[in-house]
């Protein structure tokens, strides 16, 4: 049964009581290890429905381990994951549907076509195929749709990539450091189509080492170091010199 939750009153900055809805996502006391490395360390965090936020971090910080638990690609050692109010960690099967996910790594067979790769993911999700077409003109591939993959560049896998995130119209986009390797050009059309399906309503979860990139995209973002998530605040609240003085990097942008 969904759980009942507060969510975040962006223009008070604390839970409100007379602010009552659904969170996206709630993770309660997160923690992974691989053997003796302990990756997350009791993280805890919400996220609204409609919401940009960002999580933000050096290398190594955890930010994808958080990702893959967040999308039920691996189990936490403790803790829980509510999607839209759903327990994901004990039905993973009942949130699958409400999220894309977006990553460096493209999830494409590069020796299927653009139209192939899609209406094999169709089949995945098991969704109607009649959204291909709108969506490879969404993403401006419509005129490569027969196309093997292994012939697109980086920016236009990308682009293929989010078609396929979106087939099944999900809730919530997770975008693990999307714009690796991406050209200016390729970054900026990419922004642009992010800002624009979180004007539509969709909630959007961007990892990323860049404060430009979250300040670009997000009103809101966490420091991950070292597998514990540190600092939660809104973008334009000073976040930027925050994670400086954390991380004690300078944005690569």
């Amino acid at each position: 049964m969904p759980h009942p939750y507060v969510c975040w009153d962006k223009y008070k900055n604390y839970e409100s009581q007379s602010y009552a809805c659904m969170l996206a996502v709630e993770l309660r006391d997160i923690t992974k290890s691989y053997g003796w490395l302990e990756v997350l360390k009791n993280i805890s965090l919400q996220i609204d429905q409609k919401e940009c936020f960002a999580l933000l971090g050096p290398n190594g910080a955890g930010k994808t381990t958080l990702i893959k638990v967040i999308s039920t690609l691996i189990r936490p050692d403790d803790g829980n994951v509510f999607i839209n109010g759903v327990d994901a960690t004990e039905e993973p099967s009942k949130v699958k549907h409400m999220f894309g996910l977006v990553s460096h790594h493209s999830y494409l067979y590069e020796e299927l076509t653009a139209r192939e790769n899609l209406e094999f993911y169709a089949d995945i999700y098991d969704t109607g195929k009649e959204r291909i077409d709108s969506l490879l003109r969404e993403v401006n591939l419509i005129n490569r749709d027969d196309s093997l993959v292994s012939t697109f560049s980086r920016g236009m896998s990308q682009r293929l990539s989010i078609a396929r995130a979106l087939l099944h119209d999900p809730e919530i986009l997770i975008l693990d450091e999307p714009t690796t390797g991406l050209d200016m050009n390729s970054k900026r059309w990419f922004f642009r189509m992010i800002k624009q399906k979180n004007n539509e309503g969709k909630t959007i979860i961007l990892t990323t080492h860049s404060i430009e990139e979250a300040a670009l995209l997000c009103s809101r973002a966490g420091i991950i170091m070292q597998g514990r998530l540190i600092s939660i605040k809104n973008m334009d609240e000073g976040m930027e010199e925050e994670y400086f003085r954390i991380t004690g990097e300078e944005d690569e942008n």
